[in-house]
């Protein structure tokens, strides 16, 4: 019998169905012929918590840290015990195993730790699949590869898992303690994700707070010319940016009297056009979506949260069934499916008016670089699978969602948006003025999107040619403060954490990374921060509490700061490509800790919580209605799960351990992300 495991059982059920044989439904598998394919739900182990190492670690003591396993342990997740037994009894009774988790590091762990908990040491084959179109899944039966030549993967994977738990588990019991002879009363959960994610929010905050408006002046123009009119803004040159009085190093006037004695002496004046710059350009569609960019658009046009989004595409991908794998951090598709999308996007679209204009108007002679073997990774973009999709049916959030993933494939097919682009410099009574156009020559792809151009077209312009002044004034402005992270901010921000940083080393590797959280984590981060209390919505947007302030205030600088990612994904990389051992990355970590655990002082954190209660910060937010703060064991198991908030989203991470005995806690219970 050759038993197929596969990471979750929507891609159990597309490997069955892509089978030569019908599949028969028994209880926690599929049977085809000779073939039972069977599934993982997220990770059916966790790792084992402190007290199943030594029964000392029940209690909390800062005496114990750092908490480091001789022998690493896993143990089963108490959701998974029965399908963990089903694949116990197949695994005892199969001839073959085919390893098909997902094709990325954290897919590998998962199906590869249960096979090593039920200790099948024979060869294994594996199975990549990246959506889940008959067609898509037959290609990949039909070419299996063997399960060996991806232990590096699994190796860098677990070495992650573990890395993850010794930080957090360490840290947040740390903090916590600490915590509790500064006298708070709850958790302070550290994580290496998490915590830098809230040091963003918390320096954000801060320079929204210590910001101070300034005023600024501009001073336009408007032009008349031989074929029309236009506004032109005045370009002070060398010798007005040289006085420090007047400018600021960014080049805005702080003082307006040159400005308006300028105004004064320009209605009325003659001046000619000394520079014309004009450029044809060509604009491509946007990329198809990663779940990132997805959750970034649907936060600006549709108000929803970045944990919304997820749940909604996971429920269009393995309830519906009408689009691809959507846990992708990549843009790209493959070139085989630019074959099959006239038909796929055509059936997909068929039920929905809007869509259908789009499909009516796409020329699928096109190919765009969408379409890129060499950038497709583990997963490719998002995309309707082909299902036809009745948006009438769906929800409106599901509508919406399915709305963008197709319209950015259908953009593809569209030409290029072409623009007419021109910038033109006029003297004026010995002042350089500038004005800027952009006509639309070809719209493209632009109507799928917006209709609207923000750039006026400038009337027909020649080199040389007279213009007179008709208008001039002095405009008053003020400098901005930075905006509050939102939740498509703070997913772009994760996305590109490099321009947190300074160290070009450490911004050339988050550059090439991830950067904070991975697609499928940064959703459940940004929750698991709120769920905690240290961050607040406040209409659209995201600020830190006051619990929030004191725990970044008390931490090292290094623990709220991404360096350390971009500095485990270099190790990490380094395992995956087999180019390093997992040992002395977690034994450089175990180093770290004990520098990290020896700055734990409730002195500092005593200050820190003094000063938050003291700032305009908002507070904690209290627990929702009909939740009682528990204490104790049951609080302690409570609180705990989800230290490591760097984990994978397909598993619930932390372990089961206490506090010390009768502290209560206002910190709620994370929600466990699906899997």
């Amino acid at each position: 019998m050759r038993l197929i495991i596969a990471e979750k059982p929507s891609l159990a059920r597309a490997i069955a169905d892509a089978l030569p044989v019908k599949a028969t439904r028994r209880e926690g598998y599929l049977e085809a012929g000779d073939t039972v394919v069977s599934w993982c739900l997220g990770h059916l182990l966790e790792q084992a918590a402190p007290e199943r190492y030594d029964p000392r670690y029940k209690q909390w003591r800062l005496d114990d840290l750092p908490i480091v396993p001789e022998r690493w342990q896993l143990v089963p997740r108490s959701q998974a015990r029965a399908q963990l037994a089903v694949l116990r009894k197949l695994v005892k009774g199969a001839d073959s195993v085919v390893h098909a988790g997902d094709p990325d590091r954290e897919g590998q762990l998962l199906v590869q730790e249960v096979l090593n908990h039920l200790n099948w040491n024979r060869p294994t084959q594996r199975l990549l699949v990246q959506d889940l179109n008959r067609p898509a899944v037959a290609r990949a039966l039909a070419s299996l590869e063997d399960n060996q030549r991806y232990q590096p993967l699994y190796a860098a994977a677990e070495a992650r898992s573990r890395a993850d738990w010794l930080y957090g588990i360490n840290l947040t019991r740390a903090w916590t303690l600490i915590g509790r002879q500064a006298g708070f009363d709850g958790l302070l959960s550290v994580g290496r994700v998490q915590t830098p994610v809230l040091g963003l929010v918390v320096r954000r905050d801060r320079d929204i707070a210590a910001f101070e408006p300034k005023p600024f002046y501009l001073l336009w123009a408007d032009l008349k010319v031989a074929r029309g009119a236009l506004r032109a803004w005045w370009q002070p040159g060398e010798r007005h940016l040289l006085d420090g009085t007047c400018f600021d190093e960014q080049g805005r006037l702080l003082d307006p009297r040159p400005a308006e004695a300028l105004a004064q002496r320009l209605v009325g004046a003659q001046g000619h056009l000394v520079e014309l710059d004009q450029k044809r350009k060509r604009q491509a569609a946007p990329l198809p979506y990663s779940l990132s960019s997805l959750q970034i658009d649907a936060a600006r046009r549709h108000g929803l949260s970045a944990k919304r989004v997820l749940d909604v595409c996971q429920t269009l991908y393995e309830r519906h069934q009408l689009i691809t794998y959507p846990r992708s951090d990549c843009r790209y598709l493959p070139a085989a499916h630019h074959r099959e999308a006239a038909r796929t996007l055509t059936d997909a679209c068929r039920l929905d008016g809007q869509l259908q204009e789009w499909v009516g108007r796409a020329d699928f002679g096109l190919r765009s670089k969408a379409w890129d073997d060499t950038k497709v990774g583990a997963h490719h973009a998002l995309a309707p699978t082909g299902r036809p999709a009745d948006l009438n049916r769906l929800s409106r959030d599901e509508a919406n969602l399915f709305r963008l993933i197709a319209r950015n494939v259908l953009a593809q097919f569209y030409p290029a948006l072409e623009t007419y682009e021109t910038r033109a410099v006029f003297e004026l009574i010995g002042e350089r003025f500038q004005a800027q156009g952009r006509e639309v020559l070809e719209p493209g792809w632009k109507p799928l999107f917006t209709t609207r151009d923000d750039v006026p077209a400038l009337p027909p312009l020649t080199r040389g040619e007279t213009a007179s002044v008709t208008d001039a004034s002095c405009e008053a402005r003020e400098t901005r403060p930075p905006e509050p992270f939102t939740d498509a901010s703070l997913i772009k921000a994760m996305m590109n954490i490099a321009r947190y940083v300074e160290d070009p080393a450490v911004k050339r590797t988050l550059r090439e990374s991830d950067g904070l959280g991975t697609e499928a984590t940064r959703a459940g981060i940004i929750e698991t921060l709120l769920t905690r209390g240290y961050l607040v919505r406040d209409g659209k947007a995201i600020r830190a509490t006051r619990t929030g302030h004191a725990l970044i205030d008390s931490l090292p600088p290094a623990a709220t700061r991404p360096e350390r990612t971009a500095l485990w994904e270099q190790r990490l990389s380094a395992i995956a490509e087999n180019q390093d051992a997992p040992a002395p990355f977690l034994t450089a970590l175990i180093e770290d800790l004990h520098a990290l655990l020896a700055q734990a002082d409730a002195g500092r954190l005593n200050q820190a919580l003094a000063a938050s209660a003291q700032s305009t910060a908002p507070v904690t937010p209290p627990p929702k209605r009909g939740r009682r703060a528990t204490s104790g064991r049951k609080a302690g198991a409570r609180r705990s799960r989800g230290h490591n908030s760097s984990s994978s989203s397909r598993s619930t991470s932390g372990s089961s351990n206490t506090t010390p005995k009768g502290k209560p806690t206002r910190a709620r219970r994370a929600r466990k992300p699906d899997a």
